[in-house]
Protein backbone atom coordinates (compact mmCIF):
# COMPACT_ATOMS: atom_id res chain seq x y z
CA UNK A 1 0.00 0.00 0.00
CA UNK A 2 1.34 3.37 -0.88
CA UNK A 3 1.82 5.69 1.89
CA UNK A 4 -0.83 8.06 0.51
CA UNK A 5 -3.28 5.15 1.26
CA UNK A 6 -1.98 4.48 4.51
CA UNK A 7 -2.48 7.94 5.73
CA UNK A 8 -5.59 7.89 3.90
CA UNK A 9 -6.85 5.57 6.38
CA UNK A 10 -5.05 6.59 9.48
CA UNK A 11 -7.25 10.04 8.36
CA UNK A 12 -10.55 7.92 8.01
CA UNK A 13 -9.78 6.38 11.88
CA UNK A 14 -9.34 9.42 12.81
CA UNK A 15 -12.56 11.06 11.69
CA UNK A 16 -14.94 8.40 13.12
CA UNK A 17 -14.19 7.85 16.63
CA UNK A 18 -18.04 6.05 16.58
CA UNK A 19 -17.76 3.84 14.05
CA UNK A 20 -14.26 2.57 15.64
CA UNK A 21 -16.30 1.92 19.09
CA UNK A 22 -18.79 0.22 17.36
CA UNK A 23 -16.26 -2.21 15.42
CA UNK A 24 -14.85 -3.21 19.02
CA UNK A 25 -18.32 -3.59 20.65
CA UNK A 26 -19.13 -5.55 17.70
CA UNK A 27 -16.27 -7.85 19.11
CA UNK A 28 -17.67 -8.61 21.78
CA UNK A 29 -15.12 -6.27 24.01
CA UNK A 30 -16.28 -3.56 26.69
CA UNK A 31 -15.56 0.15 26.13
CA UNK A 32 -14.05 2.43 28.65
CA UNK A 33 -13.78 6.36 27.60
CA UNK A 34 -10.70 8.00 28.50
CA UNK A 35 -10.63 11.83 29.35
CA UNK A 36 -7.46 13.99 29.24
CA UNK A 37 -4.89 13.45 30.44
CA UNK A 38 -2.53 11.30 31.94
CA UNK A 39 -4.55 8.49 32.40
CA UNK A 40 -3.27 4.82 33.30
CA UNK A 41 -4.91 3.37 29.71
CA UNK A 42 -2.50 0.38 29.96
CA UNK A 43 -4.57 -0.91 32.70
CA UNK A 44 -8.04 -0.28 30.54
CA UNK A 45 -5.96 -2.64 27.72
CA UNK A 46 -4.61 -5.03 30.08
CA UNK A 47 -8.40 -5.91 31.39
CA UNK A 48 -9.41 -6.77 27.43
CA UNK A 49 -11.52 -3.83 27.39
CA UNK A 50 -11.17 -0.82 24.49
CA UNK A 51 -10.08 2.25 25.69
CA UNK A 52 -11.98 5.06 23.63
CA UNK A 53 -9.70 8.32 23.37
CA UNK A 54 -12.03 11.52 24.14
CA UNK A 55 -10.92 14.94 23.13
CA UNK A 56 -14.13 16.55 22.03
CA UNK A 57 -15.30 16.82 18.73
CA UNK A 58 -14.80 18.95 15.28
CA UNK A 59 -18.16 18.22 14.03
CA UNK A 60 -20.38 18.94 16.91
CA UNK A 61 -22.33 21.35 18.49
CA UNK A 62 -22.52 22.17 22.47
CA UNK A 63 -26.41 22.07 23.12
CA UNK A 64 -27.33 19.73 26.40
CA UNK A 65 -23.83 19.53 27.84
CA UNK A 66 -24.73 23.57 28.99
CA UNK A 67 -27.24 22.46 31.24
CA UNK A 68 -24.58 20.83 33.09
CA UNK A 69 -21.33 23.12 32.74
CA UNK A 70 -20.53 26.27 33.56
CA UNK A 71 -20.46 28.60 30.22
CA UNK A 72 -16.59 29.23 30.64
CA UNK A 73 -15.82 25.72 30.77
CA UNK A 74 -13.23 25.03 27.92
CA UNK A 75 -15.31 23.46 24.68
CA UNK A 76 -13.37 20.15 24.79
CA UNK A 77 -14.72 19.58 28.09
CA UNK A 78 -18.25 19.98 27.43
CA UNK A 79 -18.04 18.31 23.89
CA UNK A 80 -16.94 14.96 26.16
CA UNK A 81 -20.08 15.11 27.74
CA UNK A 82 -22.50 16.47 24.94
CA UNK A 83 -21.08 13.10 23.28
CA UNK A 84 -21.97 11.37 26.15
CA UNK A 85 -26.01 12.74 26.12
CA UNK A 86 -26.71 12.59 22.42
CA UNK A 87 -25.27 9.21 22.08
CA UNK A 88 -22.11 9.32 20.08
CA UNK A 89 -20.75 7.09 23.32
CA UNK A 90 -23.30 4.90 23.68
CA UNK A 91 -21.20 1.72 23.68
CA UNK A 92 -18.97 2.98 26.51
CA UNK A 93 -19.42 0.97 29.85
CA UNK A 94 -17.37 3.28 31.75
CA UNK A 95 -15.51 6.43 31.36
CA UNK A 96 -12.22 7.51 33.25
CA UNK A 97 -12.39 11.48 34.96
CA UNK A 98 -8.42 13.10 35.62
CA UNK A 99 -8.28 15.99 37.13
CA UNK A 100 -5.41 18.16 35.60
CA UNK A 101 -6.91 21.24 35.74
CA UNK A 102 -10.10 23.07 37.30
CA UNK A 103 -12.36 22.48 34.52
CA UNK A 104 -11.94 18.85 34.35
CA UNK A 105 -11.76 18.50 38.60
CA UNK A 106 -15.66 18.37 39.00
CA UNK A 107 -16.62 16.80 35.29
CA UNK A 108 -16.90 13.21 37.21
CA UNK A 109 -20.08 14.94 38.95
CA UNK A 110 -21.69 16.24 35.79
CA UNK A 111 -21.07 13.28 34.37
CA UNK A 112 -22.87 11.23 36.84
CA UNK A 113 -25.92 13.43 37.10
CA UNK A 114 -25.83 14.04 33.50
CA UNK A 115 -25.90 10.56 32.38
CA UNK A 116 -27.74 9.51 35.60
CA UNK A 117 -25.44 6.59 36.61
CA UNK A 118 -25.92 5.14 32.99
CA UNK A 119 -21.78 4.00 32.99
CA UNK A 120 -19.00 3.60 35.63
CA UNK A 121 -17.65 6.74 36.29
CA UNK A 122 -13.87 6.29 37.48
CA UNK A 123 -12.07 9.46 39.34
CA UNK A 124 -8.65 9.81 38.80
CA UNK A 125 -6.79 12.70 41.09
CA UNK A 126 -3.01 12.75 40.44
CA UNK A 127 -1.03 14.31 43.25
CA UNK A 128 0.39 17.76 42.79
CA UNK A 129 3.65 17.17 43.76
CA UNK A 130 4.50 13.86 42.04
CA UNK A 131 8.37 13.94 42.53
CA UNK A 132 8.78 13.11 46.04
CA UNK A 133 8.68 8.68 47.31
CA UNK A 134 4.78 10.03 48.95
CA UNK A 135 3.82 11.44 45.53
CA UNK A 136 4.72 8.01 43.75
CA UNK A 137 2.82 6.33 46.42
CA UNK A 138 -0.33 8.42 46.27
CA UNK A 139 -0.09 7.38 42.03
CA UNK A 140 0.06 3.85 43.05
CA UNK A 141 -3.24 4.05 45.12
CA UNK A 142 -5.04 5.90 42.36
CA UNK A 143 -3.87 3.31 39.66
CA UNK A 144 -4.61 0.61 41.98
CA UNK A 145 -8.37 1.65 42.74
CA UNK A 146 -8.39 2.12 39.71
CA UNK A 147 -7.31 -0.81 38.28
CA UNK A 148 -10.02 -2.54 40.97
CA UNK A 149 -12.90 -0.39 39.21
CA UNK A 150 -11.98 -1.49 35.68
CA UNK A 151 -11.88 -5.40 37.17
CA UNK A 152 -15.21 -4.61 38.13
CA UNK A 153 -15.99 -3.30 34.43
CA UNK A 154 -14.44 -5.92 32.65
CA UNK A 155 -15.47 -8.97 34.96
CA UNK A 156 -11.86 -10.16 35.15
CA UNK A 157 -9.51 -9.78 37.50
CA UNK A 158 -5.82 -8.44 35.78
CA UNK A 159 -2.55 -9.73 36.16
CA UNK A 160 0.40 -7.88 36.89
CA UNK A 161 1.88 -9.76 33.58
CA UNK A 162 -1.34 -8.15 32.05
CA UNK A 163 -0.64 -4.87 33.17
CA UNK A 164 3.58 -5.71 32.23
CA UNK A 165 2.64 -7.10 28.36
CA UNK A 166 0.49 -4.20 28.52
CA UNK A 167 3.07 -1.67 29.27
CA UNK A 168 5.42 -3.06 26.80
CA UNK A 169 2.59 -2.86 24.20
CA UNK A 170 2.09 0.96 24.78
CA UNK A 171 5.60 1.54 24.88
CA UNK A 172 6.33 0.02 21.59
CA UNK A 173 3.39 2.11 20.03
CA UNK A 174 4.68 5.38 22.00
CA UNK A 175 8.11 4.35 19.63
CA UNK A 176 6.04 4.53 16.76
CA UNK A 177 4.72 7.86 17.33
CA UNK A 178 7.81 9.57 18.23
CA UNK A 179 9.76 7.72 14.88
CA UNK A 180 6.60 8.86 13.01
CA UNK A 181 6.99 12.83 14.32
CA UNK A 182 10.69 12.99 13.32
CA UNK A 183 10.11 10.77 10.13
CA UNK A 184 6.94 13.42 9.25
CA UNK A 185 8.60 16.39 10.00
CA UNK A 186 11.33 15.42 7.55
CA UNK A 187 9.22 14.78 4.83
CA UNK A 188 6.96 17.45 4.62
CA UNK A 189 6.31 16.79 1.33
CA UNK A 190 4.71 13.53 2.05
CA UNK A 191 3.35 13.78 5.15
CA UNK A 192 0.67 17.09 5.00
CA UNK A 193 -0.14 18.56 8.33
CA UNK A 194 -3.71 17.15 7.64
CA UNK A 195 -2.37 13.94 7.52
CA UNK A 196 0.02 14.27 10.57
CA UNK A 197 -2.84 14.70 12.52
CA UNK A 198 -4.95 11.98 11.37
CA UNK A 199 -2.14 9.50 12.14
CA UNK A 200 -1.74 11.14 15.08
CA UNK A 201 -5.34 11.31 16.52
CA UNK A 202 -6.25 7.93 15.39
CA UNK A 203 -4.18 6.33 18.20
CA UNK A 204 -7.11 7.38 20.41
CA UNK A 205 -9.56 4.99 18.35
CA UNK A 206 -7.23 1.85 18.00
CA UNK A 207 -6.16 -0.70 20.18
CA UNK A 208 -2.62 -0.24 20.49
CA UNK A 209 -0.95 -3.44 19.26
CA UNK A 210 -2.90 -2.83 15.90
CA UNK A 211 -2.37 0.74 15.40
CA UNK A 212 1.49 0.10 15.91
CA UNK A 213 1.42 -2.50 13.23
CA UNK A 214 0.11 0.23 10.92
CA UNK A 215 2.28 2.61 11.99
CA UNK A 216 5.56 0.79 11.63
CA UNK A 217 4.36 -0.25 8.27
CA UNK A 218 3.88 3.51 7.54
CA UNK A 219 7.32 4.45 9.12
CA UNK A 220 9.43 2.19 7.33
CA UNK A 221 8.07 4.03 3.79
CA UNK A 222 8.92 7.08 4.94
CA UNK A 223 12.31 5.93 5.93
CA UNK A 224 12.85 5.03 2.69
CA UNK A 225 12.02 8.18 0.71
CA UNK A 226 15.21 10.18 -0.77
CA UNK A 227 15.70 13.01 1.80
CA UNK A 228 12.96 16.08 1.08
CA UNK A 229 14.21 19.18 -0.39
CA UNK A 230 11.45 21.54 1.36
CA UNK A 231 11.30 24.99 0.15
CA UNK A 232 8.23 25.94 2.80
CA UNK A 233 8.57 27.47 6.32
CA UNK A 234 9.19 24.86 8.73
CA UNK A 235 7.45 25.37 12.63
CA UNK A 236 6.81 24.03 15.69
CA UNK A 237 2.79 24.08 17.41
CA UNK A 238 2.05 23.92 20.82
CA UNK A 239 -0.98 23.98 22.81
CA UNK A 240 -3.61 21.33 23.99
CA UNK A 241 -4.99 20.24 20.63
CA UNK A 242 -5.26 21.79 17.34
CA UNK A 243 -6.73 18.42 15.29
CA UNK A 244 -9.08 20.32 13.04
CA UNK A 245 -8.79 19.36 9.54
CA UNK A 246 -9.63 22.89 7.81
CA UNK A 247 -7.26 24.93 10.52
CA UNK A 248 -4.77 22.69 9.54
CA UNK A 249 -5.08 22.90 5.91
CA UNK A 250 -4.22 26.91 5.94
CA UNK A 251 -1.01 25.35 7.02
CA UNK A 252 -0.43 22.95 4.26
CA UNK A 253 -2.00 25.81 1.99
CA UNK A 254 0.71 28.28 2.97
CA UNK A 255 3.24 25.51 2.72
CA UNK A 256 3.93 25.94 6.43
CA UNK A 257 5.48 22.09 8.06
CA UNK A 258 5.03 20.96 11.58
CA UNK A 259 8.50 19.74 12.10
CA UNK A 260 7.84 18.95 15.54
CA UNK A 261 5.07 19.81 18.26
CA UNK A 262 4.58 20.45 22.05
CA UNK A 263 0.78 19.70 21.67
CA UNK A 264 -0.80 17.56 24.86
CA UNK A 265 -2.74 15.43 22.67
CA UNK A 266 -0.04 14.88 20.35
CA UNK A 267 4.11 14.34 21.58
CA UNK A 268 3.19 14.94 24.85
CA UNK A 269 1.14 12.01 25.19
CA UNK A 270 3.73 9.95 24.12
CA UNK A 271 6.52 11.72 25.75
CA UNK A 272 7.73 8.93 28.73
CA UNK A 273 7.33 5.79 28.47
CA UNK A 274 6.93 3.31 31.43
CA UNK A 275 9.58 1.06 33.14
CA UNK A 276 9.46 -2.46 31.80
CA UNK A 277 11.35 -3.87 34.08
CA UNK A 278 9.80 -2.83 37.13
CA UNK A 279 8.40 -6.10 39.10
CA UNK A 280 5.19 -4.27 40.38
CA UNK A 281 4.01 -2.95 37.11
CA UNK A 282 1.73 -0.52 38.99
CA UNK A 283 4.63 0.89 40.58
CA UNK A 284 6.49 1.28 36.81
CA UNK A 285 3.29 3.55 35.93
CA UNK A 286 3.42 5.55 38.87
CA UNK A 287 7.09 6.13 37.68
CA UNK A 288 5.92 6.88 34.48
CA UNK A 289 3.28 9.70 35.66
CA UNK A 290 5.88 11.35 37.81
CA UNK A 291 8.78 11.68 35.06
CA UNK A 292 6.07 13.50 33.40
CA UNK A 293 7.46 17.16 32.72
CA UNK A 294 7.42 20.41 30.88
CA UNK A 295 3.52 20.23 30.72
CA UNK A 296 1.34 23.11 31.27
CA UNK A 297 -1.02 21.20 33.76
CA UNK A 298 1.63 19.62 35.60
CA UNK A 299 3.11 21.20 38.60
CA UNK A 300 7.28 22.11 38.34
CA UNK A 301 8.93 22.52 41.43
CA UNK A 302 11.09 24.32 39.57
CA UNK A 303 8.79 26.93 37.90
CA UNK A 304 10.88 29.86 39.09
CA UNK A 305 13.44 28.81 36.09
CA UNK A 306 11.07 29.31 32.96
CA UNK A 307 11.96 25.64 32.62
CA UNK A 308 9.12 24.94 30.34
CA UNK A 309 9.62 27.65 27.83
CA UNK A 310 13.01 27.30 27.54
CA UNK A 311 12.67 23.69 26.54
CA UNK A 312 9.95 24.92 23.94
CA UNK A 313 12.62 27.18 22.86
CA UNK A 314 15.14 24.61 22.38
CA UNK A 315 12.56 22.12 20.50
CA UNK A 316 12.69 24.63 17.84
CA UNK A 317 16.57 25.27 18.15
CA UNK A 318 17.11 21.66 17.70
CA UNK A 319 14.68 21.35 14.76
CA UNK A 320 15.65 24.11 12.72
CA UNK A 321 12.58 25.52 13.12
CA UNK A 322 11.41 29.00 11.33
CA UNK A 323 8.70 29.88 14.13
CA UNK A 324 6.69 28.42 16.55
CA UNK A 325 2.14 28.45 16.36
CA UNK A 326 0.86 28.73 20.19
CA UNK A 327 -2.64 27.43 19.23
CA UNK A 328 -4.47 28.43 22.65
CA UNK A 329 -7.69 26.79 23.81
CA UNK A 330 -10.08 28.84 24.43
CA UNK A 331 -10.99 29.25 28.97
CA UNK A 332 -7.91 27.59 29.34
CA UNK A 333 -6.76 29.25 32.44
CA UNK A 334 -2.99 27.46 32.46
CA UNK A 335 -2.37 27.82 29.17
CA UNK A 336 -3.23 31.94 29.51
CA UNK A 337 -1.37 32.27 32.71
CA UNK A 338 1.35 30.65 31.00
CA UNK A 339 2.15 32.47 28.04
CA UNK A 340 3.85 35.22 29.13
CA UNK A 341 6.42 33.08 30.41
CA UNK A 342 6.74 31.49 27.02
CA UNK A 343 6.83 34.14 25.15
CA UNK A 344 9.51 35.52 27.45
CA UNK A 345 11.55 32.31 26.36
CA UNK A 346 11.01 32.59 22.94
CA UNK A 347 11.76 35.87 22.23
CA UNK A 348 15.15 35.98 24.88
CA UNK A 349 16.14 32.62 22.01
CA UNK A 350 14.49 34.97 19.22
CA UNK A 351 11.89 32.96 17.70
CA UNK A 352 9.19 34.22 15.91
CA UNK A 353 6.13 33.44 16.90
CA UNK A 354 1.92 33.93 16.46
CA UNK A 355 -0.69 33.26 19.11
CA UNK A 356 -3.82 31.53 17.63
CA UNK A 357 -6.75 31.58 20.04
CA UNK A 358 -8.69 28.62 18.70
CA UNK A 359 -11.97 26.48 19.79
CA UNK A 360 -13.99 23.23 19.05
CA UNK A 361 -17.00 25.10 18.11
CA UNK A 362 -14.88 26.96 15.75
CA UNK A 363 -16.64 27.73 12.01
CA UNK A 364 -15.29 30.61 10.28
CA UNK A 365 -11.67 30.86 10.32
CA UNK A 366 -10.67 33.80 8.24
CA UNK A 367 -8.78 35.35 10.94
CA UNK A 368 -6.74 32.27 11.14
CA UNK A 369 -5.97 32.27 8.15
CA UNK A 370 -4.92 36.05 7.60
CA UNK A 371 -2.96 35.06 10.71
CA UNK A 372 -0.71 31.99 9.35
CA UNK A 373 -0.61 33.45 6.43
CA UNK A 374 1.51 36.70 7.14
CA UNK A 375 3.15 34.80 9.79
CA UNK A 376 4.75 32.27 6.82
CA UNK A 377 4.89 35.34 4.60
CA UNK A 378 6.89 37.10 7.11
CA UNK A 379 9.37 33.93 7.76
CA UNK A 380 9.35 32.41 4.02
Amino acid sequence: MAIAEKLAEFRKIADNPKTQLEHYKSKGMKAVGVMPYFAPEELVFAAGMFPAGMWGSNTKSISRAKEYCASFYCSLVQLDLEMLLDGTMDGLDAVITPTCCDTLRPNSQNIKVAMKNKMKVIFLAHPQNRFPECGVKYTESCYKKIRAELDEVSGHKTTDEEIQNAIKVYNRSRAARREFVKLAGAHPEAVSAVMRSGVLKASYFMLKDEYADKLEALNAELKALPASDWKGVRIVTSGIICDNPTLLKILDDNKCAIVADDVAQETRSFRCDAPEDDADPIHALAIQFRNQDYDILLYDKFSSQNRRGEYVAKMCKDNHADGLILFMQQFCDPEEMEYPYLKKALDAAGIPHIRLGIDHQMRDFGQAQTAIQAFADVLD
